[in-house]
């Protein structure tokens, strides 16, 4: 009997071992891995749906890095995974046989793209397609286009959907607005269109128009992939929770003007620019407070009504949750420029503050949280007699004012019915503060032994010390 040559066989049963292995791994990536729910392998030998989910993800990013289209995570879920501690064990991670950051428990993860750059789409979402994905495409009306002149914005991109192999890539398009903010639009579906193509419910964006400051983006890898993601991540997480926006009403707005012409006289075209200017700087001083404020009363109303400030009215008017009050609030205007005319109550009861910026008057009324209402005080000068103004609950959106990005309360037609009444679409030029609104009512007076502390006019010459003022710092 022949000699077995035992280097011979044990050759042999490692080429054979190879091509097995090799014929496994041709079967997963050609057949397994296009079905759906299953890219790693589990314990007993089957793809698992983080890889799929992976792959698809490996798929997409590689089209937009070879069209060069700039497309940043903006998926809540992964980002909320990217704590700090997470990315200094990233190098750690992504050697790992998982998919950690990016393939969530959601089969939807969501880019952001600024439109501008979308000028490769229809080679990117051909060349897409030509991969397996399948696209449902929204679009809308282009708002930076509608005016009280016309109503007919170009339709433009706002999310496109790609799907593959039973996950969702949800592409969000910003676009640049004139208060230098980026906004997106809602996802609205046509009739036409098939309600089943992705989890809509699932979806972060798409359910309000948004609006966002511009995110500084930072270019590192996840799961093995490059991808861009914001630098400051807990403030877009913030931004997004409180992105909603509420457009202008155009339709009405031009209804209105035509029943009651704006004014175009010098006066008129004079405070509207002084109203702006004021406006910026109340935005960028509380702003580096991070103190939110939300336009109210008068201008709000000329926001809601007609899409502008009211000119006859010679203020502006905002509002502040006392919660959110800092007592550094009056020097930080005074740095900006602005002068102290009035302050009227005290933190707890009745809070109202007055500048001046040339001769337009800022009043920052404070908003005090009673059960289901919000109310806010007024006091009269000469008599000490309180006024209050009560408001049903609100939260806040988003809004354009003379091109600037500003709060108004979301629930925008109650508050103002509120504070104006039904006919709040009929101007009223004679306003008495104490017997106009709607809401007033008498809330009794400051005692004569508190009335230097809380009511008062400001003397250039003396300062501000902490929440109160001096008997020697205020006239009665």
């Amino acid at each position: 009997m022949p000699r077995v040559n035992r280097t011979a066989v044990l050759s042999l049963l490692i080429v054979c071992s190879c091509v097995f292995l090799l014929f496994q791994l041709h079967y997963y990536r050609k057949y397994v891995t296009k079905q759906q729910g299953g890219p790693l392998l589990s314990p007993v030998h089957h793809l698992t749906n983080r890889a799929v989910q992976w792959q698809v993800l490996k798929k997409f990013l590689a089209l937009a890095h070879h069209f060069h289209l700039p497309l940043f995570l903006a998926d809540t879920l992964a980002l909320s995974l990217l704590s700090q501690h997470a990315l200094r064990q990233r190098d750690r991670v992504v050697q790992e046989p998982q998919c950690s950051f990016l393939c969530t428990d959601r089969p939807v993860l969501a880019f952001g793209v600024h439109a501008s750059s979308w000028e490769s789409a229809p080679e990117f979402v051909a060349a897409a397609q030509t991969k397996g994905f399948e696209l449902l495409e929204l679009r809308g009306k282009d708002p930076r286009l509608s005016s009280l002149d016309t109503l007919s914005g170009e339709e433009i991109p706002l999310h496109f959907l790609f799907r593959l192999d039973g996950y969702i890539i949800h592409v969000v398009f910003l676009y640049e607005r004139s208060g230098n903010y980026l906004w997106h639009g809602p996802l609205r579906l046509r009739a036409d269109m098939d309600r089943t193509f992705a989890p809509f419910s699932l979806l972060d964006y798409g359910r309000y128009a948004g609006a966002y400051d511009r995110p500084e983006l930072i270019l590192t890898v996840l799961d093995g992939l490059d991808v861009r993601v914001p630098r400051n991540i807990t403030h877009f997480l913030v931004q997004q929770r409180d992105a909603r926006f509420l457009e202008c009403r155009f339709h009405e707005a031009r209804h209105f003007l035509q029943l009651y012409p704006d004014d175009s006289s010098a006066a008129a075209l004079d405070f509207r620019r002084k109203a702006r200017t004021l406006l910026r700087v109340t935005t960028q001083t509380l702003g580096l407070l991070h103190i939110p404020f939300w336009i109210s009363s008068g201008t709000c109303l000329g926001w809601f009504r007609q899409c502008g400030v009211i000119s006859y009215s010679q203020d502006v008017d905002i509002g502040i949750f006392i919660s959110d009050f800092r007592p550094d609030i009056v020097g930080a205007f005074r740095e900006a420029g602005l002068s102290l005319k009035h302050k009227f109550g005290k933190v707890e009861d009745s809070l109202e503050l007055s500048f001046l910026s040339q001769d337009v008057k800022l009043d920052i009324f404070f908003f005090y949280e009673d059960g289901d209402v919000v109310w806010n005080g007024g006091t009269q000068a000469k008599s000490g007699r309180k006024f209050k103004y009560t408001f049903p609950r609100f939260s806040l959106c988003w809004a354009e004012l003379l091109e600037l990005k500003v709060r108004v309360p979301c629930e925008t037609q109650d508050y103002v019915v509120a504070n104006y009444g039904s006919t709040w679409s009929v101007p009223l030029k004679n306003w008495d503060w104490k017997s106009s609104p709607s809401n007033v009512q008498e809330n009794g007076e400051w005692p004569r032994a508190a009335i230097r502390t809380t009511v008062g006019r400001w003397r250039r010459t003396q300062t501000w010390i902490g929440t109160y003022c001096s008997k020697h710092e205020w006239e009665p």
